[in-house]
């Protein structure tokens, strides 16, 4: 998503690399974020049965989702700065972002059409269903860096495209777009940033503002919950769609995005940068993420959610640990091992070699015989 130094920020590694290249380190501050991020993540997931009966925890949630996806975005930018059209790089994304989505799209229609007994769900790759479409989005992203990194102004421009996007209902379903677009500029943000701009929000003064800000954050998610739609943080529809004036879409992204990157920065002012029992968890976090929602949805298919106890604090907060701890098993080493063959597909296979990889092969062969008579 190195040195583990606590408050260095190292040169980001090549993006989609599936696994950590020899000797190379990886740095505990990101790994830490992208694990306490998805566990923000599922948790609130698992909130999201339980909520409409607390005015607290909606805040709460409410709170927890103006920032946990925004944050994971930003590291994704971060560590897409090197990316460009190079034939290895497109292969990393082909297989480690477009493979993963056909296979968790089409298995979450299929056991959402079985476990939830909807015969009339549809597979269709157009139209991500849950939460496969951050992988259309990140797909769409770094295709898109080269592009980023050419204009004068990319955070400005990317935020004018989110806000026109935010008045724009014909852009429709397909492919999420509306996702694709509004979270766009927090994708380029991290593209833009540079590793002095996460030590600043890391140092001790602004880890000691993040406590009044967070509680403010509270107290205003308590005082929205009757007074704000929640859609309004999921940035999947225009400002029409929601039965909102056309001009409140343009509005509502700055200001989002204004509040959302407040409350990040001091997400990552409270990430550890040192190593933590669970920093190993940080290279998985692609697999709880995706997985964890069978389980969610698993549970609510099931009826696990209904029952009174569930829906009042003590039940809220036993929920809530079962999401983290799920979420923090299926980061593990052995679910990666089960899983690594549709998450990071050996697919050589499907690409034609480049033509100097040809020439280095003959050259290898041609030499072995050489090799091998010098024994």
């Amino acid at each position: 998503m190195f040195p583990a130094a606590a408050d260095a920020v190292p040169r980001p590694r090549p993006p989609q690399s599936p696994r950590t290249e020899p000797g190379r380190q990886r740095d505990a501050f990101f790994d830490n974020a992208k694990y306490l991020a998805i566990v923000l993540v599922a948790v609130a997931h698992s909130w999201e049965p339980l909520k409409g009966d607390s005015r607290i925890l909606e805040g709460v949630y409410t709170v927890v989702y103006s920032f946990h996806m925004p944050a994971f975005i930003v590291i994704s930018g971060f560590f897409s700065r090197s990316f460009d059209m190079r034939p290895d790089r497109l292969k990393r994304l082909v297989t480690g972002v477009a493979v993963p989505y056909i296979v968790f799209e089409t298995a979450y229609s299929l056991f959402k059409r079985y476990a939830d007994h909807d015969p009339g769900m549809e597979i269709s790759l157009l139209d991500p269903w849950f939460l496969t479409w951050f992988l259309v989005a990140l797909f769409i992203w770094r295709l898109t860096t080269p592009v980023w990194k050419l204009v004068r102004w990319p955070l400005p421009l990317a935020l004018g495209i989110a806000m026109l996007a935010s008045v724009t209902p014909d852009i429709g379903d397909d492919l999420d777009l509306q996702r694709v677009l509004q979270f766009l500029p927090y994708f380029v943000l991290g593209l833009v940033m540079q590793p002095e701009h996460f030590r600043m929000v890391r140092r001790r003064a602004v880890r000691i503002a993040a406590v009044p800000v967070f509680a403010a954050a509270l107290a205003v998610g308590w005082w929205a919950v009757p007074r704000m739609d929640t859609e309004w943080f999921y940035h999947r529809n225009a400002a029409q769609e929601m039965g909102a004036p056309w001009w409140t879409g343009p509005v509502m992204v700055l200001a989002m995005f204004g509040g959302s990157l407040l409350l990040t920065a001091c997400f990552f002012a409270w990430v550890p940068g040192r190593r933590m029992w669970f920093t190993a968890l940080g290279a998985g976090t692609l697999y709880g993420y995706l997985l964890h929602g069978f389980l969610i949805k698993g549970a609510g298919f099931a009826g696990w959610f209904d029952p009174a106890w569930l829906h009042r604090p003590a039940g809220e907060l036993f929920v809530s640990a079962v999401a983290a701890v799920a979420v923090t098993a299926l980061c593990t080493s052995p679910v990666r091992r089960v899983f690594r063959c549709v998450m990071e597909p050996d697919m050589n296979w499907a690409f034609r070699r480049e033509p100097a990889e040809v020439a280095r092969g003959r050259e290898q062969k041609a030499a072995a015989p050489r090799e091998t008579a010098g024994v």
